[in-house]
Formats: structure tokens, C-alpha cells, sequence
């Protein structure tokens, strides 16, 4: 990318420290040089001026689990994560984790190759950080929509190329499976975060695996046991363990809202992720749409599901993820905003991705008056303009 001084002029900028309400925003050689309320008397060095008062600027939104979008499916596809990549900055994402979940080997590989293959030529979009592979190690019985035909028993031999250096930033895994501490502490050891999901796991058990480093849930409350009184099993270890962050699909269906409210309360406002879940469906019209390898999932204005009424994804924007999060829980604005942005740039250790502060990367989704993305920003160059 090339890289200009760009000043956005009169926004309402959300940083670390709170609002700053008509702001000036200056940007330079990728990074944000500088954030302070717009004054009559300011001098800005020469640069491309952007006005806009009444807009929101939000540090960029980052997505950290995303199966397809545009009738593109990253596990029957893979060498389009940079395709659908330049796209997805239309609704806000700056940057995101290509989703993989439960396919053959061979599909995880070419999603390695895809993305160590690195961007064409003149490319622009949201930046896939890695990946995101959600199986093959996950139990049956907890399957979800995805392909039981291609679940494993969790074994390193299998996976010797799944390292960080190789883009794998996030496995979700089932940690009550047999071998699923073995792989853990190999994965771990290649810099890889671990994520507990579609699993079957007791109490006992999901309070074992955050001892192994299992420090992030993915989509919180579906596909894994549920909280009950006498056996709080995998929900009830999550919600009693406020340092475990957890992802949560804030579309309303996934979801009730009252549950939504509840694994927010129980842990601090950063341990908490919003993602889409998003499929192959989303930014097009009702369907039918393939996940992970199948032709099944029938997707209508407002759900992504199987032949059998089973959820495969979403179709959740994540704008409409952000105001659900607010409406549910009661929230203002500035509590919800770090679950897109500083929260998942957390999980990944990013320091520089997801705030709005001198130094940062200058990753930037910019909201109009009603709250629609209108315009987003990748290491200072403006992607997407609606």
C-alpha cells in the first residue's frame, strides 16, 4: 500500500481514554499520528481533509470468526480468502481470521498455502491476520452443521504444518477428547491460541483445560453442554472463570438476549468478543449456500440452517451485532465497541490493532449517524467508501 497524511475532521473518536467528540484524526505512513479536538487555531501539515461531523470513528473492526461471505466458502475455497478479503471491508472489518472449520486435511493446507501465499498485486481490504481452523477436533456429538464425516481424534502428527509462522493463529478443539491435551500443549508451544468449542466437556473437564491453556470459548452457549443446576458442566466452568474470554453470536437467534446479558456480566467488559459467524450467505440474497464442503444450508432473510432446523452460521452483519449487543444488555456504545475492536486484537496479542491512539495502525471503521459502516480504513488508505 501506498501510504498518504490523511486527517479525518470532525468526528466523534472512540480511544482508550474515552470519547473525543469532535475530533481531529491524523493519520501518516500507516499509523495514527495524532488525536485531538478539532480547534479553530490548528495547523495540519499538508493532506487529504475529511470532514465529517456527526460520524463515528471506531478503531477498526476485527473479526475472528468468519466461514465465507459472497457466495464464497472458505473451506471449499480457500484460495479466495484474498478475494472475499478486499470485500468485507463493507461492513466495517479491517481485519479478520479467514474461518476454516471441519473439512479434510488437505483443505486446512491449502488455506495455509492461500494465506502464506500473501496478497496480489494492487490489493486492498480487510487484512487476514491467519487463520481460524474450527475442527477437525470436535466431539460428534456436539457436531453442529459441521461434516461428521471429517471429525479426528486430536493428534499432532496429523497436523505438523499447524503453526503460527504458517498463519494458524486460533484452534477451536474439543479438550475432553482423547489426545486433545497432547496436541494443546504442541499447538500452544507454536504460538497458537486455543479455543474450547463444539465439545461435550464437564465441568471438571473445561476447568482442567483452562489449566492447559485453553484460554478463549468459541461461540459461548452453542454446541457445547449446557448450564444446569446440579451439573454446570462446559457453560456453567465458562461463566464461574471471569479470565476465559468468550465469543458470543449477538444475532438473537443463536443466543436468548438474557444470556447474552449474562456472560457479559460475568466477566469484565475485555474478555468479551462479538463475531458474525458469518457463512457463505452473507452480503447476498436468500438461498442456498454451501458450509464446509455442503450444499445444504438453506438461508432465508434472517438465518443460515441445515435441512433439519440446525444453525450453520449466520448471516449477521456486525453492525446489527453491535446495536443487538447494546438494545440486550443496556449497554451505551463505548462498552460494546472493544468487543469488535481492542478485545479480539487482545486474543491475538496485537497491540497495535484495535485502538484509536498515537502509534497504533491506523485501521479505522467509520460509522455514519445511523451507525452503518460508511467508510473504512487499512493502514491509512481509505478500502471502502459507501
Amino acid at each position: 500500500m501506498t501510504h498518504q497524511i490523511l486527517h479525518l475532521l470532525h468526528v466523534d473518536a472512540f480511544t482508550p481514554q474515552g470519547w473525543v467528540r469532535d475530533a481531529c484524526l491524523s493519520i501518516q505512513d500507516g499509523r495514527i499520528k495524532q488525536i485531538s479536538p478539532c480547534t479553530a487555531e490548528m495547523e495540519l501539515p499538508e493532506g487529504k481533509r475529511i470532514e465529517r461531523p456527526g460520524w463515528i470513528a471506531s478503531p477498526g473492526w476485527i473479526e475472528l470468526q468468519i466461514n465465507g461471505a459472497f457466495g464464497v466458502d472458505f473451506a471449499e475455497e480457500p484460495q479466495r480468502i484474498w478475494e472475499i478479503a478486499s470485500r468485507l471491508p463493507e461492513f466495517g472489518f479491517t481485519a479478520f481470521l479467514p474461518t476454516v472449520i471441519t473439512s479434510p486435511l488437505s483443505v486446512f493446507q491449502q488455506a495455509i498455502e492461500a494465506w502464506k501465499a500473501g496478497a496480489p498485486p494492487g490489493w486492498r481490504g480487510a487484512v487476514p491476520l491467519g487463520l481460524h481452523f474450527e475442527g477437525p477436533f470436535l466431539n460428534i456429538k456436539r457436531k453442529g452443521a459441521h461434516n461428521p464425516q471429517f471429525l479426528q481424534l486430536p493428534d499432532a502428527a496429523l497436523v505438523p504444518d499447524w503453526e503460527v509462522a504458517n498463519g494458524v493463529r486460533l484452534v477451536t478443539l474439543a479438550p475432553e477428547l482423547p489426545g486433545a491435551f497432547d496436541l494443546a500443549q504442541k499447538l500452544r508451544q507454536r504460538g497458537i491460541t486455543l479455543a474450547i468449542g463444539h465439545s461435550l466437556a464437564t465441568y471438571e473437564e473445561a476447568v482442567a483445560a483452562f489449566g492447559q491453556g485453553f484460554q478463549y470459548v468459541t461461540h459461548l452457549y452453542n454446541a457445547m453442554t449446557p448450564l444446569e443446576y446440579r451439573s454446570p458442566g462446559l457453560v456453567g466452568a465458562i461463566l464461574t472463570h471471569p479470565e476465559i474470554t468468550v465469543s458470543l453470536i449477538a444475532d438473537g437467534i443463536h443466543v436468548h438476549p438474557a444470556m447474552l446479558k449474562l456472560a457479559y456480566q460475568t466477566r469484565s467488559s475485555d474478555k468479551v468478543v462479538l463475531v458474525t459467524d458469518a457463512m457463505s450467505a452473507l452480503g447476498m440474497p436468500p438461498g442456498r449456500y454451501p458450509l464446509g464442503g455442503r450444499q445444504e444450508v438453506f438461508v432465508d432473510e434472517r438465518s443460515a440452517r441445515l435441512q433439519d432446523g440446525t444453525l450453520a452460521g449466520s448471516i449477521l452483519k456486525p453492525a446489527d451485532a453491535l446495536r443487538n449487543m447494546m438494545e440486550y444488555c443496556n449497554l451505551p456504545m463505548e462498552a460494546v465497541l472493544p468487543c469488535l475492536t481492542s478485545n479480539p486484537a487482545r486474543v491475538l496479542n496485537l497491540p497495535n490493532k484495535g485502538r484509536l491512539e498515537a502509534g497504533a495502525d491506523a485501521d479505522i471503521t467509520l460509522l455514519d449517524s445511523q451507525g452503518n459502516p460508511a467508510m473504512t480504513i487499512v493502514g491509512g488508505e481509505i478500502v471502502f467508501e459507501a
